[in-house]
């Protein structure tokens, strides 16, 4: 016998994703002179910011690590908690149930299946971009509206889907004559969407798209992801 680094052997395709999460539960938060299998039930939320980042940037092959106010978003969405504050969640604990047994409110999945799904997407069709810092990512939609509803019309930024796993969706403000503004946000696209046409070029097809937030010119921020046969037409 010898001992190995954990194994979950699964029957279906559909067992993938709760398998990756017990691996990834078990290599971040095990000790090493454990009894077999134990493994904490409960973790600093810290130790699974560190975990998170150190998945996203191995996954993704990515420099660019997630920052702190991508892990306020994500105790948010964890804990279901938008009043506590950036201090507040540093000294919580988060469990397993939380992390990949709990149903989010309002939606069909948990944590890690949309966590992943982040991940699969970014590292499938994003990755130049977020290693480029063109994407926030992670960001609720509640406080994207605090941030476009004061600037100028055509002022957009690039946030993960909420409701959909494996998604990014482009919001944008719109101003009226009469000066009152609207955030629109558009059907996210899937790594398939992606597939068929690049963020890029969809980006510059969008019209009414002018300037990534907080005051890039869009051609300016994403010429260089542009396709080459798109430069320079029309």
């Amino acid at each position: 016998q010898v001992l190995s680094l954990p194994i979950v052997v699964i029957v279906h395709g559909n067992q993938d994703n709760n398998a990756k999460a017990t691996i990834l539960w078990d290599n971040a938060f095990s000790e090493i002179d454990r009894v077999p299998f134990v493994v904490a039930e409960r973790v600093p939320w810290e130790k699974m910011c560190e975990t998170l980042n150190m998945k996203f940037m191995a996954e993704v092959q990515t420099p660019k690590g997630l920052l702190k106010e991508h892990y306020f978003f994500l105790a948010q969405k964890i804990f279901n908690d938008h009043n506590a504050s950036l201090e507040d969640f540093q000294s919580r604990s988060v469990s397993w149930a939380q992390f990949n047994k709990e149903i989010l409110p309002g939606r069909g999945f948990t944590f890690w299946q949309w966590f992943d799904g982040v991940l699969d997407l970014t590292k499938r069709c994003l990755k130049s971009y977020w290693s480029d810092r063109l994407i926030i990512g992670f960001i609720s939609k509640q406080y994207v509206c605090k941030l476009l509803s004061v600037e100028p019309d055509g002022t957009f930024l690039l946030r993960f889907s909420d409701s959909e796993i494996g998604g990014v969706t482009i919001a944008h403000v719109i101003r009226g004559k009469d000066g009152s503004s609207q955030v629109e946000n558009i059907q996210p696209f899937s790594a398939k969407d992606l597939s068929i046409r690049s963020l890029g070029d969809r980006i510059r097809d969008l019209g009414q798209l002018r300037n990534l937030y907080p005051n890039i010119p869009k051609d300016q921020a994403f010429g260089s992801h542009y396709n080459s046969e798109w430069v320079g037409a029309g």
